[in-house]
């Protein structure tokens, strides 16, 4: 996959959660994306309706746990940067296994929080395009799989050999006036229908 540039713009407007017990280094982060232009929200000790409209969540990795989240490990809708003062293994894996696209070592100081912004939202980007390109080629391979066993069916009822099957299934195609994929899902759908109704028929016969 190509690899696009940064997007490095104004962050003026942004929303950013951060979800960590009060403490003196919510207030210096909270200085840091003020100043940046961000509007900045604290919470704890869970993730509520609020972060619906975020841009950004901060989490703390240090007594953060799954249950705070409510989405899937590793599915947030939006870049999550960790602040990360334990940097025991255990707690850096975790922070990854949630979906950790940049960190911030604590204590926070007066710089950092920027950087940490652009480099989480161009893995959350990366991470989205990849997860959309991995979704079609799964895609392209279920269809194929589709258009193999449409040709099978065809094949098999009529006594055909593969090429006239699937020359036959374009002709459908085209007479539905649909792609070649939608004729061979509708074949298999239809076919497939009809071998259970006739299964049902023996079984009560």
């Amino acid at each position: 996959m190509k690899r696009r540039a940064l997007r490095i713009q104004n962050l003026g407007g942004a929303r950013a959660v951060i979800l960590h017990r009060p403490h003196q280094l919510v207030q210096a982060l909270e200085r840091q994306l003020r100043a940046i232009g961000l509007e900045v929200l604290q919470v704890w000790p869970e993730l509520g309706p609020e972060v619906l409209g975020a841009d950004f969540v901060f989490f703390d990795a240090d007594m953060g746990h799954d249950d705070q989240f409510p989405w899937a490990a590793g599915a947030s809708p939006m870049p999550m940067i960790a602040l990360i003062g334990s940097e025991a293994p255990g707690r850096i894996e975790w922070a990854l296994r949630v979906g950790a696209h940049a960190q911030i070592l604590k204590p926070v100081g007066d710089s950092g929080a920027y950087s940490a912004l652009l480099i989480a939202r161009d893995a959350f980007d990366v991470q989205r395009a990849l997860s959309v390109e991995i979704a079609d080629l799964r895609k392209r391979l279920d269809d194929r799989q589709t258009v193999v066993r449409a040709v099978t069916l065809l094949a098999a009822r009529t006594g055909q050999n593969d090429a006239a099957a699937y020359d036959q299934l374009r002709q459908l195609a085209m007479a539905w006036r649909v792609t070649f994929e939608e004729a061979a899902a509708r074949v298999v759908a239809r076919m497939t229908q009809r071998q259970g109704d006739g299964d049902d028929r023996c079984n009560r016969g």
